[in-house]
């Protein structure tokens, strides 16, 4: 197994896992059984050393019963009354023989010792002998352990009473292999019987240990710098013992001592059989568990590498081989979601293929798939061309004409079932065989026709567009359609799928601009079309290179001549043409949606203007003209407040201008943007007013505070009193609307003044400022001076 993969990671953390549990586990019982064996040491020990004291103290007792025995003897007491030394003696000898006492002794009532089956008596026996004597006057009998010629005896003294005390027997016991036999019989434990002198060395008495045990017993007492303490461990020829050191006696600063060892490796031997056993079965489960591990992770991994191949074969678009896992977990499952997933990709592939080469209301070939097949027919045509004719292939495509007005008056579904229509009429008009429609998307459509020349795509375009003439009728509603149809074919125009289609539309814009039915593609139709693209691509490189400029014009109070105003204008420094006028590329700019980008950009300008202006005093609206594509941007009111924010400009500097024309094309998007940017506070106004052809009802309902005159009616009403009753009727019809009215193209003082006495509120033109950079406005208003006030001609007023 490989350990990156899933079978061989879910093995190896069974098995680790296993393997500490086990480890753990084993080393764990195995310092439960030490430090149970060492408790279970400690207490022999302790029971030991109190099992040898009763030994001692059993010993004692015989002795103290023998002691009495002879102390109790008339023939005894005689010999101590008449001083018959000899007999006393012979009685010690004989009694102390008996019960294998190895010293008996008679101290005298003066406590001098009388007798004693010894020549000689220690000072420290004699001392103990005396403090015998002394207890005995008050328990009757006493014991203790001395050593006597270096071996440890246990002593007892008797008093001998006549029936006063006339001295005191004394009898020793020596403390040697016997006990220390008799000791081992009952506890097990090891005795050994030392003796320690005032140089410090040991020496043994009696032991229950083997010879090397002993040597190494003493090796390691004599080597220690001082006494051992009471409980210790110690190592004898390669066995751990526990030990504990009991004192027997003290003589002339050499000490008895008895040492209880209990060997630790016995001690835990009845446990290591218990050891062996749990490490074979540590080991079983181990063995167990990798068997288990690998036998679950195989019974994971498999089915998984099985849905894994299915994953494969569903990559590769094979949606035909089936998962078959039986099982009923999760993994079950999992194989049975995975084999339902795999029916419903295939089924939604199915769907996905129709929907990108089909389209979805016409059930004809889409764009994509229209591409597809004319590839095909490019491909064998230019194998089997052989510069005859009848052996290309033409493309016709089609738009039809007024259908996006049917789509607003009739509505969005009855747009639906029309185009369903003319994709029935067009099939009906060609030949399967051969030719191939499709609907490329909106109200265009396009025919493939294979295999055939000019000629016939001639034939064919007039023959779709004379069906065409007939009307549709449709839930009772007759609708004429007309369409414009360009062609562009193999080999005349172009090579490829791309090339034909892009001709194609170009002859077809122009078939509709001509309404002259089909046309056929021609170099010089395109031409302009070239020129549009090149302008388009110099107004983005212009952005880019920052060669746009701002124009100011400045709009002043007519009654005051103050300055309250500005409008925004844009000019184009082009680095080759010189500069361009507005007038010949705003048009096209709104043609491409260019515009929208142009706005942006004086938004950008004049909220810096503004911020400027105002960090200098001067705090005037400004005014900026909108498209028709900017109202049709719905989120034209999000850029316009991030453009505030970001240069910190209230929206009541800004007063946004939108022509009668832009309003009208669709009203209900209009307003609603409109309603918008009043909500934000930016003031609104009509511009051109009078040149377009909107509805007064519709516009009162419009969210507007400023109506704009256009100039064509202000230039010449000086001397056109038809203009004058024209501006005067509309500076009425404004403030009765409640509107602020502007006028524009003011180009005399006199006109000023008229409008003045007309109760026009402001006014903007060259009279007062040409549009100017916007960076000369300062110096302008420093040197601005308003006219000096003065009636108008009351008949031009009137």
């Amino acid at each position: 197994m490989r350990f990156r993969s899933l079978e061989s990671r879910i093995a190896t953390v069974f098995l680790v896992l296993i393997l500490v549990i086990q480890v753990v586990s084993f080393i764990a019982i195995r310092a439960g059984i030490d430090a149970n064996a060492r408790a279970a040491i400690g207490n022999e020990l302790a029971i030991g050393e109190r099992v040898f004291r009763k030994l001692l103290e059993q010993n004692a007792e015989k002795l103290t019963q023998s002691a009495r025995l002879l102390a109790a003897d008339y023939g005894f007491r005689q010999a101590i009354s008449t001083d018959d030394r000899e007999t006393i003696e012979t009685a010690l000898d004989n009694h102390g023989q008996r019960i294998n006492a190895s010293l008996t002794m008679l101290v005298s009532s003066d406590r001098s010792i009388k007798a004693a089956t010894t020549k000689h008596v220690s000072p420290a026996l004699l001392k103990l002998v005396l403090q015998l004597v002394d207890q005995t006057e008050e328990n009757g009998g006493a014991s203790g352990t001395a050593i006597v010629d270096n071996l440890p005896y246990q002593i007892v003294a008797v008093p001998v009473k006549a029936p006063i005390t006339i001295g005191w027997v004394l009898m020793a016991f020596p403390i040697d292999d016997k006990l220390a036999v008799d000791m081992r019989e009952l506890s097990s434990l090891q005795v050994s019987i030392l003796t320690r002198n005032e140089e410090g060395r040991w020496r043994s008495i009696a032991s229950t240990l083997l010879a090397p045990e002993l040597a190494s017993l003493l090796g390691q007492l004599q080597a220690a710098p001082s006494a051992p303490p009471v409980s210790f461990d110690l190592n004898m020829a390669g066995s751990e013992f526990s030990a504990r050191l009991l004192p027997l006696g003290k003589d002339a600063g050499q000490i008895a001592s008895v040492l209880l060892q209990r060997s630790i490796s016995e001690a835990i031997g009845p446990y290591r059989q218990l050891q062996l056993i749990l490490l074979i079965l540590t080991g079983l489960g181990i063995a167990l568990g990798v068997a288990g591990s690998i036998l679950t992770a195989k019974r994971i991994a498999q089915p998984l590498r099985a849905l894994a191949e299915s994953a494969k074969q569903l990559g590769t678009g094979n949606y035909q081989g089936r998962i078959d896992i039986q099982r009923d977990d999760e993994i079950g499952a999992l194989g049975k979601a995975f084999d339902h997933m795999q029916d419903g990709i295939a089924k939604r592939e199915i769907e996905i293929r129709r929907l990108a080469y089909w389209d979805s209301l016409t059930n004809l070939p889409n764009r994509a798939q229209f591409v597809t097949v004319l590839d095909e027919a490019l491909m064998q045509a230019q194998t089997h061309s052989t510069g005859q004719t009848g052996q290309g292939c033409y493309v016709l495509m089609m738009d039809l004409d007024r259908f996006k007005h049917v789509n607003d008056v009739m509505g969005h579904d009855f747009g639906d079932a029309l185009l369903c229509q003319v994709a029935l009429r067009l099939t009906q008009q060609i030949d399967a065989g051969r030719a191939t429609v499709a609907r490329l998307g909106g109200d265009e459509f396009a025919i493939l026709l294979d295999r055939a020349g000019l000629d016939e795509a001639r034939q064919l375009a007039a023959k779709i567009i004379q069906s065409l003439e007939i009307p549709l009728s449709l839930d009772d509603q007759t609708v004429d359609l007309g369409a414009g149809l360009g062609i562009a074919g193999f080999p005349e125009h172009g090579n490829d799928a791309e090339t034909l289609l892009s001709l194609a539309e170009v002859a077809m814009y122009a078939a509709k601009q001509r309404s002259n039915g089909a046309v056929v593609y021609d170099p010089l139709i395109d031409t302009a079309s070239k020129q549009s693209l090149s302008m388009l691509s110099e107004l983005r490189s212009a952005i880019d290179r920052n060669e746009f400029r701002l124009y100011v014009q400045p709009k002043l109070m007519l009654g005051t001549g103050k300055v309250v105003g500005l409008e925004s204008l844009v000019r184009w420094e082009h680095p080759v043409k010189g500069f361009i006028f507005p007038d010949n590329f705003i048009p096209f700019a709104e043609q491409t949606g260019f515009i929208r980008v142009l706005t942006r950009w004086v938004l950008e300008q004049s909220a810096m203007l503004c911020r400027d202006l105002s960090a200098l005093g001067h705090h005037l609206k400004v005014s900026v003209n909108l498209s028709t594509r900017d109202l049709l941007d719905q989120d034209l009111t999000n850029k316009f407040a991030d453009i505030l924010t970001r240069y910190q400009v209230g929206p009541a500097s800004f007063c946004l201008e939108i022509t009668e024309s832009a309003i009208m094309d669709d009203p209900v998007r209009a307003q609603l943007t409109l309603e918008k940017l009043h909500t934000m506070g930016v003031d609104l106004s009509i511009d051109d007013f009078g040149t377009g052809y909107s509805s007064l009802a519709y516009l009162k309902r419009l969210p507007v505070d400023e109506l704009k005159i256009d100039k064509s009616f202000v230039l010449n009403m000086e001397l056109d009193a038809e203009d004058s009753k024209i501006v005067r009727s509309t500076i009425d019809l404004g403030h009765n609307m409640g509107l602020r009215v502007v006028a524009e193209g003011i180009e005399s003082e006199a006109v000023w003044h008229l409008l003045s006495g007309m109760g026009c509120d402001q006014g903007q033109g060259y009279f007062m400022s040409r549009p100017m950079p916007a960076d000369k406005l300062v110096g302008w208003l420093a040197q601005w001076q308003a006219p000096q006030h003065r009636d108008a001609a009351p008949e031009l007023i009137r």
